[in-house]
């Protein structure tokens, strides 16, 4: 990431474009910010309900958002005045920003998220047929309360949602499973995090038939990413494994997608790169968990010798499973990987994936599906949802479903009925799990065809910044 994020003294310094004033949904800003006038016009826009005012000085450009009384969500409503914020900026090519308040810190950090988040561009193989589009490079924040450390990890996590966007936008003929390793190790030896890249022969004497088996139609080896962050003293006695799919590519093999159904299937490695981008942010923050990281990584192709419907694959665990459908992929490699966690013996497991259009269908890309064994780890990954606006919906997860992939020749089939299509994927994935579990399916927000406010186009980082405020305000509350 390349904007610097700093303190601002009280007093903003005259040699910045843009000053950024976060006022509360009612009174007058702080004497001497705003002249009578600009007073005036801001209690006319506020009685037409309208929240950010933007003013020319001049060359300079004063920016003034306002807090919004009835807000549902309010640390969303100030990211979304951010992101307004760097339109603003960038349509005028401005790229430093001095930003006071009066509002708890909090909210100036929230403003921030969506200031720079916004900034992000991938930087992509374009020839510019003109300048470059402006870059944020410098934001400096006042708020009562905020610190240098507070700025510090609020950086590192912006940065952490960069790297995963660049690493979901990327081609997969350039980021290949093994690229993909090596980028892993690059990030950890960048941040403090220790990276073990396993490659086929490992990966066979594992027996991991399901990487193995989903790698049968590429060209290209698998890998297995082992990633472990374990500061000296972690507050967690168990620890927390993070496992993410990391498909780099899928035609959806010999059930071959259709239409334009591999336009984007770069992203299917997204749960990956959520993983490795969250160990990153932990590294950089020196923050006090102990946490691992596992990605097994392969593209989903068609050659002579892939895998078929009718196929039956033995994974890491002994388990046996009837292909159904050589595009329920995902669940095949993650299986492996779950299983493979037990050897850490942790307090809790939670995936990652991009793993079925039942669940984008269900709600599209406003939120992640989420299921699994431990109620109450899911019930506070859906408050640090609520916080973040990277929120979970929980799905049943009755036993009734389970029948649903009951094998007729293996003990398992990889893929259930024409419903609860979400459901059975992650009922087929917690045949696999020895601990505490739960599972997200992040396939709607993953990555979006469309700008989506500060999220942009494409990939999003969705799942970096929930994983983040999940580990750090409740992670180790849970029994």
């Amino acid at each position: 990431m390349r904007t610097k994020i700093g303190l601002l003294p009280q007093a903003p310094a005259k040699s910045l474009a843009v000053q950024v004033v976060l006022l509360p949904a009612s009174g007058a800003a702080p004497r001497g910010v705003l002249s009578d006038a600009e007073q005036k016009r801001l209690q006319h826009l506020r009685s037409r309900g309208q929240h950010l005012a933007l003013w020319p000085r001049g060359l300079d450009l004063l920016v003034v958002a306002s807090a919004k009384k009835d807000a549902e969500d309010k640390l969303e409503h100030w990211r979304l005045l951010g992101f307004q914020t760097w339109q603003a900026m960038s349509a005028q090519g401005l790229e430093t920003a001095d930003v006071s308040t009066t509002l708890h810190a909090d909210l100036a950090l929230a403003f921030l998220e969506g200031l720079v988040l916004a900034s992000y561009r991938f930087g992509g193989y374009r020839k510019p047929a003109k300048p470059a589009a402006s870059e944020l490079k410098q934001v400096r924040l006042h708020a009562p309360g905020l610190t240098a450390t507070m700025l510090s990890h609020l950086s590192f996590e912006l940065e952490a949602v960069w790297r995963c966007r660049d690493l979901v936008n990327e081609p997969a003929a350039t980021l290949t499973s093994v690229a993909l390793g090596k980028a892993f190790e690059a990030m950890g030896k960048e941040a403090g995090f220790s990276v073990e890249v396993m490659g086929k022969k490992k990966i066979q004497a594992l027996q991991m038939g399901g990487l193995l088996g989903v790698n049968r139609g590429s060209s290209i080896p698998p890998t297995f990413s082992v990633m472990e962050y374990k500061p000296a003293k972690p507050l967690n006695r168990a620890p927390l494994v993070l496992v993410g799919k990391g498909v780099v590519y899928d035609t959806g093999g010999l059930n071959i997608k259709v239409g334009n159904g591999m336009e984007t299937m770069k992203c299917d490695m997204a749960g990956g790169a959520v993983v490795a981008s969250v160990l990153y942010a932990l590294a950089k923050q020196k923050a006090p968990y102990h946490v691992v990281g596992l990605v097994p990584a392969t593209d989903n192709r068609i050659q002579a010798d892939a895998y078929a419907a009718g196929d039956v694959l033995r994974m890491h665990n002994g388990t046996t499973v009837e292909i159904i459908n050589t595009d329920a992929e995902g669940r095949l490699i993650l299986a492996d990987a779950l299983s493979y966690a037990s050897r850490w013996k942790p307090g809790l497991v939670v995936d990652l994936a991009t793993l079925t259009g039942a669940a984008a269908v269900a709600i599209g890309k406003f939120g992640c599906v989420g299921m699994g064994t431990h109620a109450k780890a899911l019930e506070h990954l859906t408050q640090a949802g609520e916080t973040t606006h990277e929120r979970v919906a929980p799905f049943p997860f009755w036993e009734e479903y389970d029948e649903l992939i009951k094998g007729d020749v293996a003990d398992l089939r990889n893929l259930g009925g024409a419903f609860a299509g979400a459901i059975t994927a992650g009922k087929f994935l917690s045949h696999f799990v020895s601990a505490p579990w739960v599972h997200l399916d992040i396939a709607g927000p993953a990555f979006v065809d469309a700008p989506w406010n500060y999220r942009g186009k494409g990939a999003t980082g969705y799942g970096v910044r929930l994983l983040l405020n999940f580990i750090h305000h409740h992670f180790t509350t849970l029994s």
